[in-house]
């Protein structure tokens, strides 16, 4: 299961109205990558046959069973401060995590560090 903050919500359904029908969901992935091992992974999109849907505060949320795997029970927040504005998704699969926060490691899953991305 995945949960969006009710701030998260309001800034991805105006999101969604702005683009219009065509990608009426978020999609939350993971790949390969980061400096821990796998990257995070966001995007405004369409279900796909295989996609994980999961109806939160109105938001349609897809993902991909791979990716659910990583990040199940995980939140999606939005923050708006001083020190910048977006999305935050707090895992709590996620063993490490790499200084800018954008990618991680699981105890079952090490992924392929790198580059911090």
């Amino acid at each position: 299961m995945i949960t969006l903050t009710e701030t998260a919500a309001q800034k991805l359904q105006e999101m969604i109205e702005a683009q219009g029908p065509a990608e009426d969901a978020l999609r939350l992935y993971t790949k390969l990558g980061g400096c821990t091992g796998y990257s995070y992974g966001m995007a405004l999109d369409t279900e796909k046959p295989d996609d994980h849907v999961f109806s939160i505060r109105g938001v349609k949320v897809v993902v991909d069973s791979e990716s659910l795997e990583l990040i199940d029970g995980s939140e999606v927040d939005y923050i708006d401060d001083l020190t910048g504005q977006g999305f935050k998704i707090n895992n709590p699969n996620a063993t490490s995590m790499c200084g800018c926060g954008s990618s991680f490691r699981t105890a079952t899953a090490a992924g392929q560090p790198g580059s911090c991305d």
